[in-house]
């Protein structure tokens, strides 16, 4: 488990890093939203019947996709390469190409909207990797997905 990034080792920075990190990406996507189309999240916060679903699923998703991106992806291609940059990149960019689906069949983005959101995408990964590659675990990177992800569930 400590080669995909999850040890007690810088427990407390990694998750002070990944609360600081965490909650401007959540500003930024409030932000985001906001502009998109005016979205308060008062105004579609959920039911406190739905908000423990919608949190254990952002969290599992967090979860799943920092431990196969970050700790096993990034970590692997890092030790290759030995290039933590070049590793962040790659890794990226495999992270888009999974959301590519979702941005075509669920949300039937055209080009210019398609290309917007996966850059955004691009750019909240490589954020994750940047604190990954700081902290050598995987609990800020979990943490900032969890806070990236709210506003788009809201």
């Amino acid at each position: 488990m400590s080669s995909l990034g999850y040890s007690v080792k810088n427990f407390g920075s990694s998750l002070l890093r990944g609360l600081l990190f965490g909650f401007l990406f959540l500003l930024v996507g409030l932000s985001l939203n906001y502009l998109k189309g005016g979205v308060s999240l008062v105004q579609n916060f959920p039911s406190i019947n739905l908000f423990l679903p919608i949190f254990l699923l952002s969290f599992v998703t967090a979860i799943s996709e920092e431990t196969v991106f970050r700790g096993y992806i990034m970590n692997r291609l890092s030790n290759i390469l030995k290039n933590d940059f070049a590793a962040n990149i790659i890794s990226s960019f495999g992270f888009c190409l999974i959301h590519l689906p979702i941005t075509i069949f669920v949300y039937h983005y055209v080009l210019p909207k398609a290309f917007i959101f996966l850059l955004l995408i691009f750019l909240s990964s490589l954020g994750s990797g940047l604190v990954f590659s700081w902290t050598k675990t995987i609990w800020a990177s979990i943490i900032i997905h969890v806070f990236w992800a709210w506003p788009i569930v809201f």
